[in-house]
């Protein structure tokens, strides 16, 4: 599940147009903290990675290889002699949610180039004080309607705003990517 704030910083801004969270393939969806930009063009790699594998090997793409994929572009910048590559690092750190084998998956990207798997993870501005809320209350049995009122309410406690329809998107991979609507993220705001 990805739950990320939409910060809305004028009221002429139609929300629906920040996308802070994306779908890569069906079984992997990302949620970004910084650079819209930067992870857009990281999402369209991963897009494309995702779309090749699948055309060669008839399989969906491990979340693991899939997040490989990213870090290796994350560490081509400045790098001599390449003239495609950056000469930046990437501003912008990822949170790659998905569904194989095994279940669900959950991996962090940095600009660094450095991805780590997690049970769950927070990113972003407020993330020291909500990851500490989810080491405290997240528990790996968890239904999906326990971890939509979890992550909802991890973000509530770190959001300047209150907490709305507009400025909310949760999606999830459990096992097919899914960007929850305005009616199904109030329904999550009214179990809060």
């Amino acid at each position: 599940m990805l739950c990320v704030e939409k910060r809305i910083t004028s009221p002429l801004l139609e929300p629906k147009s920040i996308e802070k969270v994306m779908e890569v393939d069906e079984h992997i969806g990302a949620a970004m903290s910084g650079l819209n930009a930067d992870a857009r063009t990281l999402i369209e790699h991963a897009r494309t990675e995702c779309q090749n594998h699948r055309f060669t090997y008839n399989e969906p793409l491990g979340i693991e290889s899939c997040a490989q994929s990213l870090c290796d572009v994350a560490l081509n910048f400045g790098e001599d002699g390449q003239s495609s590559g950056m000469s930046r690092p990437f501003g912008v750190a990822l949170l790659l949610a998905g569904w194989d084998d095994k279940g669900p998956v959950l991996y962090q990207t940095d600009p660094s180039g450095t991805f780590v798997r997690y049970e769950a993870k927070a990113v972003g501005s407020g993330s020291e004080g909500a990851q500490n809320a989810l080491q405290e209350q997240y528990k790996p049995d968890m239904s999906l309607k326990e971890a939509e009122v979890l992550a909802l309410s991890v973000l509530k406690q770190v959001m300047e705003e209150k907490v709305t329809r507009a400025n909310v998107d949760i999606a999830t991979v459990a096992p097919k990517y899914h960007l929850y609507s305005e009616d199904e993220v109030q329904a999550v705001i009214d179990r809060l």
